[in-house]
């Protein structure tokens, strides 16, 4: 069934509406809502659905600004469930506006189920991005104010106005009193209609290989930059679309990449939590591709599965394998791993408590269900009893080279009972720099440690703890004082870490900060009971 998009009302103070253009006449269904707040695109409006698509018009015909997104529609029709839709800007030709850094030619504002309901904003953004389609940029978001919406000043050379819509779902005929626009006065521009001109495509900027890459578009490697680009081609995805596609294209071609780098690397374009996932595919995919005992596999499996879904693991690990042998051991692992996954559930059993409780709940539920002792969210109550009461000291264990901001980062934390920093012992004894005593700086401050922690409360470890081994020596202590253990770990680009390093008081030298980098190995999710991802901005952006 095709369903024509209805007319978005205008909002009182839209300057550009005309006689011929619908007004809110009240604004009672947006008052005491929250609403999202998008930038309204010069395109064209369409609907997609599983088996077709068409313009505003439900009898549009053929038009040539309409081919790139009929093959959209083509590759990721079959994802789109039967009676549901997906409507959006076509922004393939120019319109009054001229744009020329588009992420996509296509744009999804909003998705329908088959009863008719507009989903909610959240949901219809994890929906777009798992299809591969870019949402419009939001320009202000929270509960309804007429005076904050006023304020908006849209730049009127580059956008043609801002459309609001309440955050929750609503069903069609709620349209009108859930949806409204602001469009600039004269937003046609042009003296002759664009689809009676030859059509000018707008312009892509550096974001939409990424996104044709998750909508199912042939990899083009030049656009995604160097790499293996035969690991590329012979990667099957089994016709995923999304980050789960971007994903395990990017790791087939870096694969050969050094893990620690490509956080930082590739965060400013993916963001970081998917691009802390695309180097963990990096990290562990290769393990695949060797002999691993049978009876310690599903274990192995499921804790990798808190890193990376397991599916887009193999997938990579077999486009990378080099041998017959390799490309076995793939298979092998890949028929363990149908019975091997991630225990879900755990956020609904434990939503009751607080933060630091459920933190730790959960991680105990998941090492439980990794060595088979329960099998389902169910049973992970009864298996977490002795923490459900919290009481029990919590450490924040630092990792990342010198200079990257773990301590700027830790000092800015509430809430904290005690500090336990290498440097500062090291400068006790007369010198930050002086590494002769290492080994006693360290017993020192694990025992600072393990007093800190028997006293309860929460403790910071600071040092660089770039190693599986260094990491170990306190996660010793830890488990010994049944600790809650965080790893926050920072990640920072080489060239800003070089930087904040000169303009530090006390800066290590320059190669040594190399070989830091060089034998940085960041821990995976699950290897502490949770992980705090740090980026450049200093502040936590991913919490696995």
């Amino acid at each position: 069934m095709r369903t024509h998009y209805p007319r978005t009302r205008h909002l009182p103070w839209s300057p550009g509406a005309t006689t011929d253009d619908v007004r809110v006449t009240g604004l009672d269904g947006l008052r005491g809502r929250e609403v999202v707040v998008t930038e309204k695109l010069d395109g064209e409006n369409t609907t997609l659905y599983r088996d077709g698509l068409h313009a505003r018009s439900l009898d549009s015909a053929h038009h040539p600004s309409r081919t790139w997104v009929k093959a959209l529609q083509g590759r990721i029709g079959h994802h789109i469930p039967e009676g549901w839709r997906v409507c959006g800007e076509n922004m393939f030709a120019r319109h009054s506006i001229a744009y020329d850094d588009l992420d996509s030619y296509f744009y999804g504002f909003s998705v329908w189920d088959e009863l008719g309901r507009c989903l909610d904003w959240d949901r219809t953004v994890c929906f777009l991005r798992d299809l591969g389609i870019p949402a419009p940029r939001v320009l202000w978001r929270g509960v309804f104010d007429e005076r904050a919406l006023r304020r908006l000043r849209p730049d009127l050379t580059r956008q043609e106005g801002y459309v609001v819509r309440t955050a929750d779902g609503f069903m069609a005929e709620e349209f009108g009193q859930r949806v409204a626009k602001w469009v600039r006065a004269g937003h046609v521009q042009t003296d002759t209609h664009w689809m009676h001109a030859a059509v000018v495509p707008n312009g892509l900027g550096p974001q939409a290989a990424l996104w044709d890459v998750r909508s199912g578009a042939a990899v083009d490697t030049k656009a995604l930059g160097e790499g293996d680009d035969e690991a590329a081609v012979r990667l099957d995805l089994g016709g995923r679309t999304g980050d789960d596609r971007l994903a395990g294209v990017l790791a087939a071609l870096l694969h050969r990449e050094r893990r620690a780098a490509l956080v930082p690397r590739l965060a400013p374009s993916l963001g970081l939590p998917l691009a802390r996932r695309v180097a963990d595919l990096v990290g562990l995919q290769a393990g695949l591709h060797r002999p691993y005992p049978d009876e310690d596999r599903r274990a192995g499996l499921v804790r990798m599965s808190y890193a990376v879904g397991l599916d887009v693991l193999h997938a990579v690990a077999a486009a990378t394998a080099g041998t017959a042998q390799a490309r076995d051991q793939v298979a092998w692992s890949a028929m363990h791993a149908e019975e091997a996954g991630p225990l879900e559930g755990l956020p609904e059993v434990f939503a009751d408590l607080e933060p630091d409780t459920a933190a730790r709940c959960r991680a105990e539920a998941r090492a439980a269900y990794a060595d088979g002792r329960i099998s389902a969210a169910e049973e992970a109550v009864a298996a977490t009893w002795r923490w459900r009461d919290g009481g029990f000291p919590r450490l924040i264990h630092l990792v990342g080279p010198s200079g990257s901001g773990k301590s700027t980062f830790a000092r800015s934390l509430d809430g904290i009972d005690a500090y336990v920093s290498l440097d500062d012992l090291r400068a006790a004894r007369g010198s930050r720099a002086d590494q002769k005593a290492n080994d006693e700086v360290l017993r020192t401050g694990l025992d600072r440690l393990d007093t800190a922690l028997a006293a309860g409360g929460t403790v910071v470890w600071d040092a660089t703890s770039l190693s599986p081994h260094q990491r170990s020596l306190v996660h010793a202590v830890a488990r010994r004082r049944n600790a809650l253990t965080t790893h926050a770990v920072v990640l920072v680009a080489e060239d800003e870490l070089l930087r904040r390093n000169a303009a530090r008081e006390h800066p290590v030298p320059p190669q040594v900060l190399t070989a830091q980098l060089h034998r940085f190995v960041p821990p995976y999710p699950g290897q502490a009971h949770r992980t705090w991802y740090i980026g450049a901005s200093g502040t936590v952006e991913e919490e696995a």
